[in-house]
């Protein structure tokens, strides 16, 4: 079959320009100010936090250990809330905003040991970012004519992948930002990956309902399966061995695809009540969680293809209050978070399936969400042009999430009671 070209490295990309946004143009008139009125101005005002030396072991959301001085109103304090953002009661989770991107922030990563982090756009930008600061590293140049729909990095931190809607997947070093390759297909790409083990990388197209797995290293086909779905594909990954590649689609169902045998070894049909939107494998490789359009998530048994509909599993259902958008495993599967059209970042504990906790903040959809190697972060990208990285570190600790913690205890126990005097009397 033949591959797919190599791209030209020299050739100039044109920026994309997108119109600004628009800002409610309002008169300056004299007269005296209100105090809820100034203490909303003053809440608006950032501390500029200093540049310091990255390290491995440093806390992204620690400032200087001096605290900064205060801005002392008379009689008046700026409310608690403006710190801690829009979270419910109890759930105090420290968190910090990250801004610079001018559209939605359509896809975001930990990378580099967790030391920087990766986003990409629809103002057609791929970014990496400074977590300490919350500044800029690089702007991937030779940068896409058209919106970044997903990103992707290697384990090894050293090559980055987008796809874009101009029918185009771009890979850059990350070290120098220079552009690697570029390959132009015929149809939209809306979902890009590498494998794990850096080989490979997988598109999901959109008017051909199909995948392409592509060799990483020279640029050429490995196959191409058109038709793979009956609608447009919505994401597509890896399973953590690199053999087997599973895809979404607005059809509802689930694929898992055999790279080397090359056949479909799976499919779920009407895995779902309405679209599927993303899917992530477990580190073991044995479970798919799936999110979908119908406010639920679910997780599979891609061996046998069956639903855990069963016991912790259940309540995986009831979290979002609208469309999911995103699901990520933990490294080692203890938890699952996931965002949603409902502005927010929900944490799952998967062995008891709860949600331990929702966390607010986001001024619209989320849109994607990942989390650190060493469980301590969690990163989510919104249609809010911002993303924002939280501290999860002491969440066992907070009041909310041992409130919900011992209420599922009580609710187990009394199952176990149900299930006790139901077989005592049969």
């Amino acid at each position: 079959m033949a591959s797919p070209p190599r791209c030209s490295p020299t050739a100039q990309d044109m920026e994309c320009k997108l119109p600004p946004p628009s800002a409610p143009a309002s008169e300056c008139r004299p007269g005296r100010l209100s105090w809820g009125t100034l203490a909303r101005a003053l809440g608006r005002f950032k501390l500029t936090i200093p540049r310091t030396h990255l390290l491995a072991t440093v806390d992204p959301l620690a400032l200087d250990r001096e605290p900064p001085p205060q801005l002392l109103l008379e009689k008046h304090q700026v409310p608690e809330k403006l710190i801690w953002g829009d979270q419910e009661p109890l759930s105090k989770i420290p968190f910090k905003i990250l801004s610079g991107h001018k559209h939605a922030v359509s896809t975001c990563h930990f990378c580099v040991d967790d030391t920087k982090l990766l986003s990409g756009s629809y103002d057609c930008t791929v970014k990496l970012w400074d977590p300490v600061d919350g500044s800029v590293v690089r702007d991937f140049e030779q940068r896409p004519k058209a919106p970044v729909v997903e990103c992707s990095i290697t384990a090894d931190s050293s090559r980055v992948i987008a796809a874009s809607y101009d029918k185009t997947v771009r890979a850059w070093d990350v070290e120098t930002g220079k552009l690697l390759w570029k390959v132009r297909y015929d149809t939209f790409i809306v979902s890009c990956k590498f494998s794990p083990d850096g080989k490979y990388v997988v598109s999901g197209f959109d008017v051909d309902h199909g995948i392409c797995i592509m060799d990483a290293e020279n640029i050429t086909t490995v196959s191409i399966i058109k038709d793979h779905h009956t609608r447009s594909i919505t994401s597509c990954c890896f399973d953590p061995d690199s053999q087997r590649v599973a895809s979404v689609s607005l059809d509802r169902c689930i694929k898992i695809w055999d790279v080397t045998s090359q056949a479909t070894l799976l499919t779920i049909t009407k895995a779902h009540s309405n679209a599927i939107s993303n899917c992530c494998f477990t580190f073991s490789g044995h479970f798919l969680c799936t999110s979908s359009w119908d406010k639920n998530l679910k997780i599979w048994n891609v061996h046998t293809g069956e639903f855990r509909n069963r016991g912790a599993c259940v309540t995986l259902m009831q979290g979002h209050e609208g469309s999911v958008s995103s699901c990520h495993f933990a490294r080692d599967s203890s938890f699952l978070i996931s965002g949603g059209f409902d502005r927010t970042v929900a944490i799952w504990d998967v062995a008891e399936g709860y949600r331990k906790l929702s966390l607010k903040g986001h001024n619209d959809w989320v849109m994607d969400v990942a989390i650190s190697n060493n469980k301590k972060w969690i990163l989510s990208a919104s249609k809010d042009r911002t993303m924002r990285l939280w501290n999860i570190e002491e969440i066992d600790q907070i009041p909310l999430v041992i409130k919900y913690k011992k209420a599922v205890g009580l609710k187990l126990k009394q199952e176990k009671k149900e299930a006790y005097l139901e077989l005592k009397q049969g």
